[in-house]
Formats: C-alpha cells, structure tokens, sequence
C-alpha cells in the first residue's frame, strides 16, 4: 500500500491538467508516481519536463533507453519502474527474454552497443564512484559524448525514481488502452 495519497485527475490544479491530460493520451492513465509528486506542482512540472526531455530527445533510440530504464530499475528491484517500462519496452518491440537478460549484459542477447550502453548504466548504478575506465573506453568506442550524457541521465533519472517509489511503496498503475 502506497505510503502516501495520489492527486486525481478530478482534483488537479488547472496549470497541472496539460500534464494529467498528456499521460492520458499517451498511456491511457496518468502513473501513480506522476499523481504523488502533484503534491508540489513546481516538482512535477520540473520533473515531467526534465523526464521528457531524458527519454523524449536527443539521438539515442526510445527503445535503447527503455532497455536502460528496465536494466536500472531491475537492478534497483523497483516493482513500479519496472513493470510500468517493461510494458512500454515490449510495445516498442524488445523481446521479453531481451529484457529478462539485461542484468547480465555479457551474455545477453544484444549488440555490442546496447551492451556497452547496459553495463554501463548498471555500474552506475551499483557504484558510481567505480565505474571502470575500460568500460567508459568502450562506452566511448560506440557513442558520441552527447550519447553517452544521454545514458547517464537515462540511467540517473530511472535512479531517483526507483529509489522515490521504492520508499513510498508506490501502487501500480493500472493502465486502459489509450483512445
């Protein structure tokens, strides 16, 4: 059970609704996560824009930094990240096996960069001040500097959520199919 309350859609403060409204026509429900952190408007209003500027731009493929998030937040063990972008991730055509794979970017089934890209994220994430030099070469070896502040920040925004929902038992979002 959640530790803290949701903000519903019938209770949104107007300057909030474009958000509520965007995740409706996006994925069918606004997430849970999005409705806690409507408790303080400047937050969300920061944090969707800072989220949609992470996943939505830049050069990397939507589908490369969905495999990030889902790596990072199994990693984590975040319920909510996890199955939320495991959903998003299958509907953008990742194998599930794909996905079951990632902590093991060595031997998972996937490409030198998407491997490099993974294992990096997930250094990241066990331990940031460790991150070997022979993996940021490799990071190097297949993406741009402009790429690899993509992962970085791919890997450092799924971070903060898993450990704010992980601390708040964030419910799962149930999602309807977008009309």
């Amino acid at each position: 059970m959640a530790r803290l309350s949701t903000v519903e859609p019938d209770r949104v403060t107007p300057d909030l609704k474009p958000i509520y409204d965007a995740f409706l026509r996006e994925r069918g429900a606004v997430p849970n996560m999005f409705k806690t952190l409507a408790h303080r408007p400047e937050i969300l209003r920061t944090i969707t824009a800072a989220f949609k500027a992470i996943l939505g731009t830049g050069t990397l493929p939507l589908a490369l930094k969905e495999m990030v998030g889902v790596a990072v937040s199994r990693a984590n063990r975040c319920a909510y990240c996890n199955a939320s972008h495991t959903m998003i991730a299958q509907k953008l055509g990742i194998p599930p096996a794909t996905l079951d794979a990632l902590q093991d970017p060595a031997s998972a089934p996937l490409a030198p960069r998407e491997r490099a890209a993974i294992a990096f994220a997930l250094a990241m994430t066990k331990d940031s001040n460790n991150v070997p030099d022979a993996l940021v070469e490799e990071l190097k070896s297949h993406f741009t500097e402009g790429e690899i502040v993509e992962i970085g920040c791919v890997a450092g925004i799924f971070n903060f959520f898993n450990r704010f929902n992980n601390a708040l038992a964030m419910d799962l979002t149930s999602y309807a199919p977008p009309s």
